[in-house]
């Protein structure tokens, strides 16, 4: 992996392909290595970047709670090194609510955008409730055991054990500070429904249908023209793991399209 300094920290990435650039940001205790089974497809015919977010994977884990807009900046770091003037944005999961902030404060950036297993609605009371518990879980337990406990929920029923196996090793690496900082990020991030139904960008918005965390409905807020709604039967919050070929397709088919108009 390479790597960037943003504020005194260590940004790292993969940058893999040629052609449109695609930049794809995994969701929490994940990293780029979430990717791992979608990039070999994209980077035919795209240019792929995944970073590890602030606080998870490779990169630097700075103590004290993180913003969304923060990490959004991390990105908006990350193109500007890499001299990228515009590019795709896809967002999985907590990566589609750094996504939101980018749209919303640097369009001009943006080719496009998308949300994997994600929405524009803030957390609920009783998700605000739950970032504290996972907070105090991790304090007291460890990364490990709040991994371990995470997990299997993000998954379809059903799902390849391998799948939850790899996704839990990916998941130990996560520094405990990171994730908090991540958590209470998520906890405090605003509504941004707006940013989707506002932008004259083309936006993706990804659901699976056996998705238990973030159901179709909060992640299909908007039905204009440029909003591109696709829906991965069989998949739960881990289509990346479940279905890379046929998210690889949607996103392909997606900045096709896009790049066309």
């Amino acid at each position: 992996m390479e790597s960037i300094r943003c504020e005194g920290s260590n940004i790292c990435y993969n940058d893999q392909g040629q052609g449109e650039v695609i930049l794809l940001l995994h969701g929490f205790c994940g990293s780029s290595d979430y990717w791992e089974r979608v990039v070999p497809y994209l980077s035919r015919g795209c240019r792929v970047i995944t970073p590890d977010l602030r606080g998870h994977g490779a990169s630097d884990a700075p103590l004290g709670p993180y913003s969304i807009d923060q990490m959004a900046d991390d990105v908006l770091s990350l193109l500007e090194h890499l001299e990228i003037p515009q590019c795709y944005l896809l967002g999985h999961s907590l990566g589609g609510y750094i996504a939101l902030s980018f749209a919303q404060r640097h369009p001009s950036r943006l080719k496009g955008f998308g949300l994997i297993h994600s929405t524009g609605y803030p957390d609920s009371e009783e998700a605000r409730e739950k970032r504290l518990k996972s907070v105090t879980t991790i304090q007291n337990e460890g990364i490990t055991a709040f991994v371990d406990g995470l997990i299997p929920a993000l998954f379809a029923p059903g799902a390849a054990p391998q799948h939850l196996v790899r996704a839990k090793e990916i998941g130990y690496r996560t520094p405990p500070q990171g994730a908090i900082g991540a958590a209470l990020a998520m906890r405090e991030r605003p509504d941004r429904r707006d940013v989707i139904s506002a932008t004259a960008l083309p936006v993706l918005l990804v659901a699976g249908t056996e998705d238990s965390v973030v159901s179709a409905e909060r992640t299909f807020t908007s039905d204009k023209a440029n909003v591109t709604k696709a829906t991965i039967a069989g998949a739960g919050h881990m289509s990346m793991f479940e279905a890379p070929e046929r998210l690889s397709e949607i996103i392909k088919d997606f900045v096709a399209e896009s790049s066309r108009k």
